[in-house]
């Protein structure tokens, strides 16, 4: 039977409902321009990586749901993949720039994604992961209901996901402004 998927049902409405707010302060942490390729890992419709068409020589958006990811194929300059972010079908150091925006929370398993996030990230590269700051109540409650909408969310605090990439050659650091948390990890 196949799995239900809250995102291939929102598809149809979710750039007119979700937009971007502030793209600068991605861009800023991402440290753009660059030559290289920028992973969006669950990426959706591609509504945050779109703007960041002209600062990377190419996006690719690798997502689960289907139908966002057909919205994401109706924007130029985006290549799409349906997949796990746990199983990524891509070869080791693909990618010079990672971000993940919204989407931690919404993975299978947090640690093989660090894990594999980690493996296609060249050496000099960077993830840039926005999350939901769980420790703010607001986001407490967005998580009880995604929990009661039968999602699978498992928010977890800023530290914790920096904690998920405890390698070597890492550094990382934690911004937080209002609700969000950006956890910047480059490969050095």
């Amino acid at each position: 039977m196949p799995l239900f998927d809250h995102f291939d049902i929102i598809a149809p409405l979710y750039d007119k409902v979700f937009k971007i707010q502030e793209p600068e302060n991605l861009i800023g942490y991402l440290n753009l321009p660059i030559s290289g390729a920028l992973l969006d890992a669950g990426g959706g419709t591609g509504r945050v990586s779109e703007t960041m068409r002209e600062l990377v020589s190419s996006i690719v958006i690798a997502d689960l749901s289907i139908e966002m990811l057909r919205k994401a194929d109706d924007k130029d300059g985006l290549k799409t993949v349906c997949s796990h972010t746990e199983f990524l079908p891509f070869p080791d150091e693909s990618f010079e720039r990672i971000l993940m925006v919204d989407a931690l929370h919404h993975v299978c398993n947090h640690r093989e994604t660090s894990n594999d996030l980690w493996r296609v990230l060249t050496r000099g590269g960077r993830i840039v992961i926005e999350e939901p700051n769980i420790n703010v109540l607001s986001v407490k409650m967005l998580a009880l209901a995604e929990k009661l909408a039968l999602m699978r969310s498992s928010f977890i605090p800023p530290s914790r996901i920096q904690s998920l990439f405890d390698y070597p050659n890492v550094k990382t650091r934690i911004e937080i402004e209002s609700y969000n948390a950006w956890i910047i990890i480059d490969k050095t």
